[in-house]
């Protein structure tokens, strides 16, 4: 990905990793979220902070950002805009060429670094002026507008609420949102299963020596991971779930094997089929 960018810009790509810093933000935005978990104005101001620290690293005398005026309800309307300006620490060395034109003039244009008429005047939701843009200047492989941010998804949302409300959480527990189906077990245990072979195959490759693999040893079906505190009942509920969603055709019971990660030997369990209001209960 870094290549390809820098091929299509030209210029040197340096990518900062900011998840734990996010994380902080995740649990207490001061601007609130918009319709799902997305805390559009905080974010943007922790990733201008950033900008503004590698500023000297770079010898940068200001930021430029792909913001256009009213194109995202929540952090792009002018006020939100202009607080996010102030609050990054950056004022006036925020470049927003994409909608210039239409916002109050920048440091760099003041002092002549650029120059307002070669800056545009786009605003509003339609992508028609950015697709015409690109088109101009011969780009064709870009992101599709609808993609958005996994925040504003609404069931990755449900997994994230669930993963806050029972106690602390990781950058590691956050990407185990993006994949499988999710099961809240108890307030300190919860089982994700795969839904096809990467899935399974990320299960298997990223669990932590304290996490639970569930699988089906004759039939074919999913990997499980179990994180929390597991007991019996717990892992023979987990086994149910895990028959659930195999290959259980005319098949009354199968036996599901599991162990924790750092243990080799494996425990084994005949597994039928919960009913599914069970199913209901427990899905996130």
């Amino acid at each position: 990905f870094s290549a390809q960018v820098q091929s299509i810009l030209g210029a040197p790509l340096q990518i900062v990793d900011i998840s734990r810093e996010f994380l902080k933000v995740m649990a207490n935005p001061e601007y609130g979220f918009g319709s799902q978990m997305n805390p559009c104005i905080d974010c943007k101001i922790l990733m201008l902070r950033q900008a503004q620290a590698l500023m000297p690293q770079w010898a940068a005398e200001f930021v430029v950002t792909g913001e256009v005026l009213g194109q995202r309800p929540m952090s792009q309307n002018r006020q939100s805009l202009q607080v996010i300006s102030r609050r990054s620490g950056l004022g006036g060395l925020i470049v927003r060429p994409l909608s210039a034109q239409l916002l109050e003039e920048t440091i760099p244009e003041q002092k002549g670094w650029i120059k307002r008429e070669s800056l545009l005047n786009i605003g509003g939701r339609s992508r028609k002026p950015q697709f015409k843009l690109a088109a101009r200047f011969g780009l064709s492989d870009y992101a599709q507008p609808a993609g958005g941010c996994l925040l504003t998804d609404p069931e990755f949302s449900r997994r994230l609420k669930d993963c806050m409300r029972h106690g602390p959480f990781s950058v590691d527990d956050v990407a185990l949102l993006k994949v499988g189906r999710h099961f809240r077990l108890t307030e300190s245990a919860k089982l994700i299963i795969g839904r096809n072979e990467k899935e399974n195959e990320y299960f298997t490759r990223s669990a932590l020596a304290q996490d639970y693999i569930f699988m089906t040893l004759d039939i074919p079906g999913p990997v499980a991971l179990g994180r929390g505190t597991y007991n019996p009942m717990l892992a023979q509920l987990a086994c149910g779930l895990v028959f659930r969603y195999s290959d259980h055709s005319g098949v009354g019971s199968a036996i599901i094997q599991f162990r924790q990660a750092a243990v080799a030997e494996w425990q084994r369990f005949a597994a039928g089929l919960p009913p599914e209001d069970l199913i209901v209960q427990y899905r996130i």
